[in-house]
């Protein structure tokens, strides 16, 4: 074989290599492109219901000793960003937040101290997580003005959400939730193909805090 038909034999294998992956992405992609849009739907559904339903929220305490009063899951939101991708328009990601104020009344004012590193950071983390509005400050010693503690003032009002981030390379989808469950984050990956009805009813019953295999 002459070195020219060695040079046709290595380029029609790419060529048949990249048409391969062409064609493959294009399938992931129309697969995303479905459970996004079922995912999308779905969600929009269900923040409708909950909005109208209030549902119980999650235990809160942001060190585990001091709890927050019954808390309820209300104003929910939904968005979704597109973006392109080989020439296309595909979803990006699809958000739902929401807001977790106290079952009556209104949110009330709370303090929480640590002495520790890791209590101060657990607690900083926990704050920033659910957007919650504080302040912090720093207690000193009346004489000998030495730092004893990190005070943190807090309103009992915070925040949740939801987001659904796709790849269409790879045809599966990103779910990242945020104090579903308490301060917390749980992350986990579906297929697209997997992206129905009875597991989307899973994720419904993780946000309101029923038993659920979603994750």
């Amino acid at each position: 074989m002459s070195f020219l038909n060695q040079l046709k034999s290595q380029a029609t294998a790419l060529q048949t290599r990249q048409t391969t992956q062409q064609t493959q992405h294009e399938a992931n992609t129309q697969l995303t492109e479905a459970a996004s849009k079922t995912a999308w739907l779905y969600v929009i559904e269900l923040a409708k219901q909950l909005n109208v339903i209030g549902p119980t929220g999650p235990q809160l305490s942001l060190e585990s000793k001091t709890p927050w009063p019954p808390m309820k899951l209300v104003d929910f939101r939904v968005d979704a960003r597109k973006k392109k991708l080989r020439d296309q328009e595909v979803f990006d990601y699809i958000g739902m937040v929401w807001r977790l104020v106290p079952c009556d009344g209104a949110p009330v004012k709370g303090s929480v101290s640590a002495n520790f590193p890791p209590d101060v950071q657990r607690i900083e983390t926990r704050l920033s997580a659910g957007a919650v509005k504080h302040d912090r400050v720093e207690v000193r010693h009346p004489e000998k003005k030495t730092l004893q503690a990190i005070r943190f003032d807090y309103v009992t009002e915070a925040r949740a959400s939801l987001t659904i981030t796709a790849d269409h390379d790879q045809a599966k989808l990103a779910f990242r939730l945020v104090n579903t469950q308490g301060f917390d984050l749980m992350q986990t990956t579906y297929l697209a193909n997997q992206i129905q009805g009875h597991w989307l009813d899973e994720l419904a019953k993780l946000i309101v805090g029923q038993p659920s295999k979603f994750i």
